[in-house]
């Protein structure tokens, strides 16, 4: 699994033109999910992602994270992180798992997210055409 993290003081997923999911300050975590990818990776991935100080505390310093801040998270599913750009111009998604696939670990990720914060995630919709807008705080992006 990879996924890129952006700390934001706000974001949101519009999908046809409707607003799906908001957040305030927190995480905006974009997931991609690779054909070699297992549970385990999720449980791994989440913990970390959970974890991150990446928060100011008082003196300023990067030294909190997400669940300490009370922050939110919006996961957003995007194959395109395993766009492989090595040969021609067009991206291979190849490594990407099928969908058939990557949606019950996608499912079974926001579980263990929803676990390891101790309050539910935010979401766009598996497979759909997304709009997603953001105010990244810093920046601050990790990939």
């Amino acid at each position: 699994m990879r996924a890129l993290i952006q700390r934001v003081l706000q974001a949101s997923v519009q999908i046809g033109g409707q607003n799906k999911a908001q957040i305030g300050p927190g995480l905006l975590v974009f997931l991609g999910i690779s054909g070699q990818d297992r549970t385990e990776d999720g449980v791994w991935l989440s913990k970390k992602i959970a974890g991150l100080r990446i928060f100011g505390d008082a003196e300023g310093k990067m030294n909190l994270s997400v669940k300490e801040v009370e922050g939110d998270i919006l996961l957003i599913s995007q194959f395109t992180l395993y766009a492989n750009t090595l040969k021609g111009n067009r991206p291979s998604f190849v490594a990407a798992a099928p969908p058939a696939q990557a949606f019950p670990l996608y499912e079974e990720f926001i579980h263990q997210l929803e676990q390891e914060l101790g309050k539910s995630v935010y979401t766009g919709e598996f497979g759909a055409d997304m709009q997603v807008q953001l105010l990244n705080n810093g920046p601050v992006t990790i990939g």
